[in-house]
């Protein structure tokens, strides 16, 4: 099938008699240095055609467009070569309209080029063959062995060997395909869609048109003109002047990658290029992005991503720091932050997470304990940093969990039986999103448990046991180490095991080691985890046998938990009823 050129109008000169001025122009090739007898005596690609005497108009439009010395370079080039002939197949004015036309021209000469030596066995093996243009050449072989191009352009002289490549004589000229549709990009669209004349104008003055030019692909949240107006009076100026703040701004309406209408219904928020999150949710079946804006038009496609119209202009939020200081329920919280020197990090990149105590919590505690705490800055920093974690959790992921590790390293437990709870205390408010993470409201400040060797030593439960965690030097790892899950046995336990047998126990620290780390596995293991489990390896490497029976998880048939989840700063204890013994080896 014949492809079309669209070409200007020009004069209809006679093609016969337009050939053979070109022709009488270029009769003498000896001056050019394109002849290069070489080992084989080929000259190069130019200088063939120019001898042959039949391409006379492909040669005169090489010159013109200026490609003669590139077919008489080094190459080496496979050239398909229309004769004379093929070009007077053209429409009257094709030639002349081409060589007017030089940018039109090139792409049609390169269109017969490609780069390397292509026989003719590889171009009939072939289903295409590349070229200069960029644009394949279809190529089908026909019954009777002729090698067709382009569905019209017949092979009728193969394998016309120069010294910089090789010939394919072809009856028809290649016309390659129309030109591609328009650019269609997210900037196109911006800059030509009335709705968006402001938007248009911030791109432009923060140099970004580029940007959502490229390739992409993005999801743009595009503010209509109407959202731009809505701003306080001042604040659009304000921001045209200042290009950092204003490319901070456009780029917290960009995300990365296309997400269509039908997946952003399914997320909870989205990272923006500028690496803040833009808070999502889905309400009486529109999406609203912080909170407020909405969604009113999906899924306008561009080249390189998608549109989605919003109401409004999405205003990167305040940092944590930026938050806490100005949230007047938050002065007692913003002065420990102070004394404490954390304010530099709650302003850096995190992401953080922080559960966040108001001035009605603070003021639970005993006015001299605050005041002694706020002059303590090792303690204030201990307490300060229980109540933060790295990484932004929503409520949803915070109350899908049973504990969470918090940046002093300490347990904090999570229940939700009776609303939200963090170490004992209310969630009262959740996701205020900030610049870099995310606030969850308590209405108790939460204190770090103490380890499991200090619950050990301070419980008059487990006064056997403190003696043989001492006699077995592992008080320093029950402090210091974890996160451990110990199976804690009581004094009564104790009681169970011969006199004798203990005494001797308390006395082998290699024998005591093993049967104390035969109640300790790695890792947070609550009762809400263990009762799911059949078995568990302890840190002795030995095996433990778990079932449920009536209710209560009994270890190895004969332990029975009788209390569960205490929580210490590196761990949790359950209390058990017997003393557990590894197995024989």
């Amino acid at each position: 099938m014949r492809h079309s050129l669209r070409l200007p109008g020009v004069l209809r000169v006679a093609l016969v008699a337009g050939a053979a001025l070109l022709a009488a122009a270029c009769s003498d090739d000896s001056s050019d240095g394109t002849t290069d007898p070489g080992p084989s005596g080929a000259k190069t690609i130019t200088a063939t055609l120019a001898a042959s005497g039949e391409f006379t108009t492909l040669t005169a439009a090489l010159e013109a467009a200026d490609l003669d010395g590139t077919l008489a370079g080094a190459g080496p080039f496979t050239l398909f070569a229309p004769t004379d002939a093929a070009f007077a197949k053209l429409p009257a004015g094709t030639v002349e309209g081409l060589l007017a036309d030089i940018p039109a021209l090139t792409r049609v000469l390169q269109y017969h080029v490609t780069s390397g030596e292509v026989d003719a066995a590889a171009v009939s093996a072939s289903a295409s063959v590349a070229t200069l243009l960029g644009v394949a050449v279809p190529v089908m072989v026909e019954a009777d062995g002729t090698v067709v191009l382009n569905g019209a352009a017949a092979v009728t002289s193969a394998d016309v060997v120069a010294s910089n490549g090789v010939i394919h004589v072809i009856d028809t000229v290649l016309l390659p395909p129309d030109d591609p549709p328009p650019s269609n990009t997210i900037t196109d669209i911006v800059t030509s869609d009335d709705r968006f004349e402001t938007l248009a104008t911030a791109v432009a003055a923060a140099g970004l048109g580029d940007t959502l030019a490229g390739d992409g692909p993005f999801t743009v949240f595009a503010p209509t003109d109407d959202a731009f107006a809505a701003l306080p009076a001042g604040t659009l100026d304000t921001l045209l002047a200042d290009q950092a703040a204003l490319t901070d701004v456009l780029t917290y309406h960009v995300v990365d990658g296309e997400v269509t209408a039908s997946q952003v219904v399914g997320l909870s928020e989205a990272v923006a290029k500028n690496g803040v999150a833009i808070g999502i949710e889905v309400v009486d079946g529109a999406v609203v992005l912080n909170g407020t804006v909405h969604v009113t038009i999906t899924d306008i496609v561009a080249d390189n991503g998608v549109i989605h119209v919003i109401d409004g202009v999405l205003v990167p939020p305040p940092t944590i720091a930026e938050l806490v200081a100005t949230d007047p329920d938050f002065s007692t919280l913003r002065a420990a932050v102070e004394a404490a020197g954390l304010g530099e990090a709650l302003a850096g990149d995190g992401p953080f997470t922080v559960f966040a105590p108001t001035d009605a919590a603070f003021a639970k505690i005993p006015e001299a304990d605050l005041q002694a705490l706020l002059a303590d800055k090792a303690a204030l920093t201990d307490v300060l940093t229980y109540h933060a974690l790295t990484g932004r959790h929503l409520a949803a992921e915070v109350t899908g969990v049973t504990y969470l590790t918090m940046l002093n390293g300490a347990i904090a437990p999570i229940a939700v039986s009776d609303g939200a709870r963090i170490a004992g205390a209310s969630i009262v408010a959740t996701d205020v999103r900030a610049r870099n993470g995310v606030v969850h409201v308590i209405d108790t400040v939460i204190t770090p448990p103490p380890t499991i060797a200090a619950i050990v030593a301070g419980d008059d439960r487990f006064e056997t046991l403190l003696t043989a965690v001492q006699a077995a030097g592992l008080a320093d790892t029950l402090t210091t180490g974890g996160p451990f899950t110990v199976f804690a046995p009581t004094d009564d336990a104790f009681a169970l095991v011969d006199a004798g047998a203990l005494q001797a126990l308390l006395a082998d620290t290699a024998a005591l080691t093993d049967v104390l780390l035969y109640h300790v596995i790695d890792g947070v293991v609550p009762a809400a985890v263990a009762v799911t489990l059949s078995e568990a390896t302890m840190k002795s490497g030995d095996q433990i046998g778990i079932a449920v029976d009536g209710g209560a998880v009994v270890l190895n048939a004969e332990a029975e938990v009788v209390a569960t989840d205490v929580w210490a700063r590196n761990g949790v204890i359950h209390v058990i009823d017997h003393v557990l013994m590894p197995p024989s080896p």
